[in-house]
């Protein structure tokens, strides 16, 4: 057994160093049982008996591990098993009986954080390697400051500007449906809230978008309420029919976003899973607000017999009655699309990218200066420091602040490095400072606030093992979420056709956004890596874009039930007339919240802001004019191959 020995240079008696092990119970030095003999342990808390309210943990061994632990608890009753990780002993109970069956309860008087820490230490000793840091991120605190300052102000205009349009678009029907968003922020805050959830700066992207698309579906019921009342029915009964006909491209376009979120989880980690986690909640919690909310105050108002109106004298006839014939323009919306594709390519295999260090390994530093200074002449400086090495030196946030980063000792992680690396850049960096700036004052390690702005803001390493398997599980999940919407949409329309259209504009839309971070990196005064930021932003456009095309089909599906009799192009373009107010309110009532944040939400998220609105702009253009022109002719090519079969088969 183990010889437990409280060690010196460990204060406070929380943990043992491990001093000396007793050769009669250990095997070659090494203990008799490891993790891998553990099948799993839990905390539990006693409901009965000495226990009673008290947390225990429970261990199960596994078949041969329950064998040898019942030969060792036999052989060492009345003495102490000690629980050892990376040379601590954690736990060191006694044992009071021979233990069969592999079953046992360790106590102690623990603390339910502390039986749950025991519970991860057992559980740990399964693992076969030691554990590597992998990722490490600084964060100086005028940085955290700024970025927290700048997400909310983003936030509050972006969610006010929604209210305004929505009040200014809709009247009283769109004072109902800003109720209905209060309650969504409301929901979707204390839900993240209840779950412990930290808020990053993704998230707060991921709030704001869930605010853009929650508008979603209280423009499709008030557009289809409004259908209603043009058609000479009764406020009760257009409510009543404008809620019924709603549902399903509600359903099924917030289904579709929801997939991307649960791919975005899956595949993604950190902040971009935060980003995902607020993004479904967000949906879950804007369905339930718009669909129940405002049906519960618009039903009240109007069984009392008062009055809600869904325009005003501005908005009354807008985009009403057109008779715009889409499909006849495809022709020049495919050669449009197809340079727009054309040079993305282009730029993309030839210029590539500038990968952030999720992608590439490697650490970067936001370095902030008290002058501004010229990216170039960093770069050279820093790159004749570290002799030539793979170094990238970008303009991040204002013509005094850069982003550099490193590829330097990326396989080295330890505390020595660190201080190697800052050292280095403080001597390639300290002729653009004041005399008497100092190694502390640049590190910011300083206590002095009037050095506290400028030097290292902010810091942050990747291994390279990381970064290629980040990278990979990026690629994965965005050809996976085309896979899911693809198979939705066939399942859920019914025809191969339906899904193919709604991804062909996915990826069209998609390769124009990925081509444009290609083509502006190193030219637009922000940050354009792509990182895992990036792919949230990516996913988030198909998941988003994806509403356009579903509403637009769900429509075209409902006309051709209506009027079978009529020609599919005439049901198609009339499809895409009805839903045309419904197309511009969701996409300018999105655009503007993540142009608020584009402009006030800062450096560290203003990339996946741009991208966020490239993509609402493309991705609109995209279901309308290439999604469901795609759709329609594949539609007729397997009816006009069918047709040619049939009269073959006659002759």
């Amino acid at each position: 057994m183990w010889e437990v020995k409280p060690e010196p240079a460990i204060k406070d008696g929380e943990y043992f160093g491990l001093v000396a092990i007793n050769q009669s119970s250990a095997i070659n030095g090494q203990a008799p049982i490891d993790g891998d003999h553990v099948d799993n342990a839990r905390a539990e808390v006693g409901s009965s008996g000495r226990l009673n309210g008290q947390p225990y943990v429970t261990m199960q061994m596994t078949s041969d591990g329950a064998r040898k632990w019942a030969k060792l608890t036999k052989d060492n009753i009345k003495k102490q098993v000690a629980i050892v990780l990376d040379g601590l002993v954690y736990s060191y109970p006694t044992v009071q009986d021979e233990i069969t069956g592999g079953n046992s309860q360790i106590t102690g008087n623990f603390t339910m954080e502390e039986a749950e820490d025991l519970v991860t230490v057992l559980k740990s000793g399964k693992l076969q390697a030691p554990a590597e840091i992998i990722q490490t991120t600084v964060v100086g605190p005028s940085l955290g400051a700024e970025s927290i300052r700048n997400g909310i102000i983003s936030f509050l205009i972006a969610f006010c500007l929604v209210l305004i349009y929505m009040i200014f678009f809709y009247q009283g029907a769109g004072l109902v449906a800003d109720i209905a968003l209060l309650c969504n922020v409301l929901f979707l805050l204390g839900t993240l809230a209840s779950f412990g959830a930290s808020l990053t700066l993704p998230g707060i992207a991921g709030l704001v978008l869930t605010l853009g698309m929650a508008v979603d579906a209280n423009v499709i019921i008030y557009e289809r309420i409004k259908e209603e009342l043009a058609a000479g029915k009764g406020l009760s009964k257009a409510v009543a029919d404008g809620y019924s006909n709603a549902y399903s491209a509600i359903l099924d376009g917030q289904i579709t976003t929801f997939i991307t979120g649960v791919i975005l989880y899956a595949f993604g980690s950190g902040p971009v899973r935060g980003f995902a986690t607020t993004l479904m909640i967000g949906i879950i919690t804007s369905v339930l607000t718009s669909i129940f909310i405002t049906r519960i105050i618009i039903d009240d108002r109007v069984s009392k017999g008062k009055k809600i109106s869904f325009d005003n004298r501005l908005t009354r006839n807008f985009l009403k009655n057109t008779h715009i014939d889409f499909l006849s323009k495809k022709k020049w919306t495919y050669i449009f699309s197809g340079i727009l594709i054309v040079i993305a390519l282009v730029s993309m295999f030839g210029k590539g990218f500038t990968y952030g260090v999720d992608f590439k390994g490697g650490r970067t530093y936001v370095v902030r200066f008290e002058n501004p200074v010229s990216a170039e002449k960093v770069r050279e400086a820093v790159r004749n420091e570290f002799d030539g090495n793979n170094v990238d030196v970008t303009q991040f946030g204002g013509t005094s602040q850069v982003k550099i980063a490193l590829q330097y000792k990326e396989n080295e992680s330890s505390e020595e490095i660190d201080l190697e690396i800052s050292d280095k850049l403080f001597s390639a960096l300290k002729g653009f400072y004041k005399e008497g700036f100092t190694e502390d004052n640049f590190r910011n390690t300083t206590s002095e606030s009037t050095n506290a702005s400028i030097g290292i803001i902010s810091s942050e390493q990747v291994g390279p093992s990381i970064a290629a398997e980040t990278l990979r599980r990026a690629i994965i999940a965005v050809l996976l979420s085309l896979l899911a919407i693809f198979a939705y949409i066939a399942i859920r329309f019914k025809g191969a056709a339906w899904g193919l259209g709604g991804v062909v504009s996915l990826a069209h839309t998609a390769l124009i956004v990925i081509g444009f971070f290609s083509l502006f990196t190193g030219i637009l005064p922000f940050n354009l890596d792509v990182d895992q930021t990036f792919i949230a932003a990516i996913l988030t456009i198909i998941g988003y874009a994806i509403n356009d095309n579903v509403v637009i089909f769900d429509r075209i599906r409902e006309f051709k039930s209506l009027h079978p009799k009529t020609p599919f192009k005439d049901n198609v373009n009339t499809a895409l007339n009805a839903t045309l107010t419904r197309t511009i309110n969701t996409s300018v009532s999105t655009f503007i919240t993540m142009f608020a944040i584009a402009l006030f939400g800062g450096e560290t998220i203003r990339g996946l802001a741009v991208a966020l609105c490239l993509g609402v702009v493309i991705g609109t253009y995209a279901s309308i004019f290439i999604g469901t022109p795609v759709m329609y002719d594949f539609t007729m090519w397997r009816e006009n191959r069918r047709a040619a079969k049939k009269n073959a088969s006659k002759k």
